[in-house]
């Protein structure tokens, strides 16, 4: 029987493994349009930034390692966005469909709207990515849009996807 997926609060502690996974994104895939990886004290800054503010950093954990994370952050700064949120969700190259992605996100969700996020936003770099994209709508995620041509790695011009969820159901 497989080793269950602990789903925990993210620490300082865990700078070094959140590096790992999120620099061979960087390096090999499309999911994040940064070039370099940054080093473990950028992801420690990163993470404390995220949670200084009351926001939402996960971790995946199996077996004591962690094998992805996933956070969100406003999705723009000024005022008026303050109940939308951005989701962020990496899962090790070597766990990836292990369902770790899947309950990053649950629990991300419900995290976002204990902390009175209303909607969330999925921003999905590289509209071939179908495993962000398939997991967003097993999710309930709607397709909100998608912008042509804005990033280039790797030798070519990729597409973003937007894809949007409420959170809390407006009174009727």
């Amino acid at each position: 029987m497989p080793h269950a997926i602990l789903i925990r609060q993210a620490r300082q502690a865990d700078a070094e493994a959140l590096t790992d996974i999120y620099g061979a994104h960087v390096l090999h895939g499309t999911a994040s349009f940064e070039i370099d990886p940054p080093d473990a004290e950028e992801m420690r800054v990163r993470l404390a930034t995220v949670t200084s503010r009351g926001w939402p950093w996960l971790v995946a954990e199996r077996e004591g390692a962690v094998i992805g994370y996933a956070y969100c952050s406003r999705f723009h700064t000024r005022h008026a966005y303050r109940f939308t949120c951005e989701n962020s969700i990496y899962v090790h190259r070597d766990r990836v469909g292990t369902g770790a992605g899947r309950a990053l996100l649950v629990a991300l969700m419900d995290r976002a709207r204990d902390g009175g996020f209303r909607e969330m936003i999925a921003v999905i770099g590289d509209a071939d990515n179908v495993a962000s994209i398939g997991l967003h709508l097993a999710l309930g995620f709607e397709h909100a849009g998608m912008i042509r041509r804005v990033g280039y790695k790797f030798d070519r011009w990729l597409d973003v996807i937007y894809m949007q969820k409420r959170l809390i159901e407006d009174p009727v």
